[in-house]
């Protein structure tokens, strides 16, 4: 499903726009719902077009539970004597509940949370709260603000896998990197050696040295030619490096820690975190072939692939933040505030604030700082807008959000035509505007007659 992205306050369309696209699914409905989720239960509540309480119930979060809310709302009528239409209100946008309300074809209006604590404090000034005051309040304000809403749209299966698999992949290499940390930390205390011999320890070699030599004083006593060997069999042996890790191996014992319970302790753990890093590792390999496999079979696979940065690991996970529907951007605008890329702006009397935008997709924020990072390599132009801008007194960041605001206008106008990104037709365009970008790209000397 593509979570929609909320309407910017400082863009004076963003309520008709909302409005716009909303107004279709909010239109047919009769009744309106409020869910507040839990992992065992759900507490739902129903009012109709006046703010009254249809009715109150709690259902098991289980197929008997979720048949039992269908068969009620079925023998549900609107006020000409027709089928009731529903929708629900909750507060998120992704999960078991948001998937079965789905599943029973309802119209879902995901809530921010903040948003849903303001529109509880409407209810009850007093600051008190639960499970069933949360869903009338959803549900209440579903009614009278609803309108503004848009609702979530359902993704095809392909980009759906897609974003469960990157998203899931993402939050894998975060353990990876927890358990470096916590390997770093371990060798700090007792093989300083190690850590000076090996830059990478996210690197599979790094993690194989210290299972085969897991202390110093093991390593001093393996010699030269295990040592060699180790560097061979891991593709190590370059002559640049191999001569000061030989040296520094030669030296371990010396450099070892003087308490040797803390070796044999730390030595363990160190070996321990190792071996999990290995198994994680083969996962991750599973998911990074997965994920090229899907993102090979979908339709818009050659657009993204053909971003300048985006790489294998890029591409796929801008691919499945947008999604394939293309109704949910209707500016390019919108998807700049939905990426984090543009500023919030704060304004009130005489005076005016702009801040770094805090409430988007933060998935697809980080993966478009990444890409517009790497888009330096690929694009000239790219590299001259970004060293525009630190001339100009930007932070590293700052300047990679400017730079991710253009190209995100860039990818908008791809993805909605559907054509992938030509560099020798962006660079006539810029010309044919006037772009001061293109005065900043260097130019090729000229050939001596």
């Amino acid at each position: 499903m593509n979570a929609s992205p909320p309407p910017d306050p400082s863009s004076p369309t963003a309520a008709e726009s909302a409005a716009r696209l909303s107004s279709t699914a909010f239109s047919t409905l009769t009744h309106y719902g409020g869910l507040d989720w839990a992992r065992g239960h759900h507490d739902l509540c129903l009012v109709d077009p006046a703010g009254a309480i249809v009715f109150e119930l709690r259902i098991d979060d289980t197929p008997q539970g979720w048949a039992d809310l269908r068969a009620k709302l079925a023998a549900l009528k609107a006020p000409d004597g027709s089928p009731a239409v529903v929708g629900f209100a909750i507060e998120t946008n992704n999960g078991p509940a948001v998937e079965r309300l789905l599943e029973a074809e309802l119209p879902v209006f995901p809530l921010n949370p903040k948003a849903a604590e303001r529109y509880r404090d409407r209810k009850a000034a007093s600051g008190v709260k639960n499970d069933r005051l949360d869903a009338f309040c959803f549900a209440d304000a579903l009614r009278t603000d609803g309108h503004l809403w848009r609702p979530l749209r359902p993704q095809d299966p392909l980009t759906h896998e897609l974003r469960l698999l990157c998203r899931d992949e993402i939050t894998l290499i975060g353990q990876r990197t927890a358990l470096v940390n916590q390997l770093q930390a371990a060798l700090n205390e007792y093989y300083s050696t190690a850590l000076a011999a090996f830059d990478d320890w996210t690197a599979p070699p790094s993690w194989e040295f210290l299972i085969a030599f897991p202390t110093p004083h093991q390593l001093a006593s393996a010699g030269k030619r295990k040592w060699e060997k180790f560097l061979h069999t891991h593709k190590l042996y370059r002559p640049q490096t191999s001569a000061r890790r030989i040296e520094l191996f030669a030296s371990a014992a010396r450099a070892a820690s003087p308490n040797a319970a803390v070796t044999a302790a730390k030595s363990l753990l160190a070996v321990s975190i190792a071996k999990q890093l290995r198994t994680l590792q083969t996962q991750l390999d599973e998911y990074r072939a997965r994920i090229i496999d899907i993102f090979g079979k979908h339709p818009d696979a050659d657009l993204f692939g053909s971003l300048p940065g985006a790489g294998e690991k890029l591409a796929p996970r801008l691919l499945a933040e947008l999604g394939s529907d293309r109704r949910v951007f209707d500016n390019p605008q919108a998807l700049q505030c939905y990426a984090g890329a543009a500023p919030l702006t704060q304004q009130s009397g005489g005076k005016r604030r702009v801040l770094f935008r805090r409430a988007c997709n933060t998935t697809l924020r980080a993966t478009v700082h990444l890409w517009a990072d790497h888009s330096r390599v690929k694009s000239p132009w790219a590299q001259a807008y970004y060293r525009q801008k630190r001339d100009q007194g930007m932070d590293h960041a700052a300047a990679l959000r400017c730079l991710a605001m253009r190209w995100l206008k860039i990818l908008w106008k791809m993805w909605t035509e559907r054509q992938t990104y030509d560099a020798d037709r962006h660079l006539r365009d810029q010309t044919r505007h006037g772009s001061w970008v293109i005065r900043l790209i260097p130019q090729p000397a000229p050939r001596p007659d």
